[in-house]
């Protein structure tokens, strides 16, 4: 699929992973719909986007773990831009904890269900309804498309993320699970499962922290946010890639 003069829709967009992917998508001419909460620092970047080249970009301020929400924000996107041709279901949260913390041989700490149901919401039940309206507007306009979900390397499993393990592997699932059933309407869907990358979490951690982390990466360093938002380029742009899910983690998960 050709980028240029498509209609995309890029979701937790306001900051990191997916503002690099709208601004990298608006310089090869594609027109914009970018979701998130934070709707000032959405309006920065859909300012970013026309400055690198989109022809049409708008902000939607949009809570994808809200149906009503969802439904509101694709109704709006399609009446402004017309049929949507592509999802990057981005948007993410991390709520971090051990199933049960134990110190001394005493329970002290658990993972609560708040922090498991936020996580939930958003990682998992925002990227299905996202992704529900994005295939119901190509096939009812019976226009070929491309769903791109962000998973994560976490999703085989990783100490102190129950939910957020839980929530992309249930990712990972539904974008082969999309490919089988949306391929009779030309409709690909597709993963990257990202490693660590360089954004404003990463960024901000300390130093010895920063360098553990980089010191488990056998190229020896964090990704660059430039670097995933050309995996999705690669993936939109290639109409035989569907159904799988691209590791992006310099070797991190062998």
């Amino acid at each position: 699929m050709e980028i240029n003069d498509h209609n995309f829709v890029i979701t937790g967009a306001a900051q990191g992973l997916g503002a690099a992917i709208s601004i990298a998508l608006a310089r090869l001419g594609g027109n914009l719909a970018l979701l998130d909460v934070n709707a000032d620092r959405l309006d920065e970047v859909v300012q970013l986007c026309k400055q690198a080249g989109s022809p049409n970009c708008l902000a939607v301020t949009c809570d994808v773990a809200s149906e009503t929400s969802v439904t509101r924000g694709f109704a709006a996107i399609e009446d402004r831009l017309g049929a949507i041709s592509g999802l990057v279901n981005n948007a993410g949260i991390l709520r971090d904890g051990l199933l049960v913390k134990v110190k001394d041989g005493k329970i002290v700490d658990r993972l609560s269900l708040q922090q498991w149901q936020q996580v939930i919401d958003i990682n998992l039940t925002g990227v299905f309804l996202c992704g529900r309206e994005a295939a119901s507007s190509m096939i009812r306009n019976h226009c070929p498309g491309i769903i791109i979900n962000i998973s994560s390397i976490s999703r085989a499993g990783h100490m102190g993320q129950s939910n957020y393990a839980a929530a992309k592997a249930g990712v990972a699932a539904l974008t082969t699970t999309w490919a089988r059933e949306l391929a009779r309407y030309d409709i690909r869907s597709a993963a990257i499962a990202p490693g660590v990358f360089e954004t404003e979490m990463v960024a901000s951690m300390k130093p010895e922290a920063h360098q553990r982390i980089t010191s488990a990466v056998p190229l020896k360093r964090t990704g660059r946010v430039e670097e995933l938002a050309h995996a999705v380029q690669f993936i939109i742009e290639n109409d035989y890639f569907t159904g799988r899910i691209l590791e992006l983690d310099g070797g991190l998960r062998l």
